[in-house]
């Protein structure tokens, strides 16, 4: 007998797992993306994977770098 999952938690416009847009500065682009890309993927078509990843890139919300910490500099030298 097959183990039961978890119901995922997902947006009430979009229908996509919370959890993907989560961090996003445009949930509804990064949900359409998503969709879009399932799509494609379900009809066995070409994925253009760098635009995907430049829209998700521009969809991140921590595009800064982190700063170095002490330790870090530290371990290099």
């Amino acid at each position: 007998m097959s183990r039961k999952l978890r119901r995922v938690a997902r947006d009430k416009k979009t229908g996509v797992p919370k959890k993907y847009l989560s961090g996003s500065k445009n949930r509804a682009a990064k949900a359409a993306e998503i969709k879009k890309t399932a799509e494609l993927y379900k009809k066995g078509l070409f994925i253009d994977i760098k635009a995907v990843q430049k829209s998700r890139v521009e969809q991140n919300v921590n595009k800064t770098k982190s700063k170095t910490t002490k330790r870090k500099r530290r371990k290099s030298t």
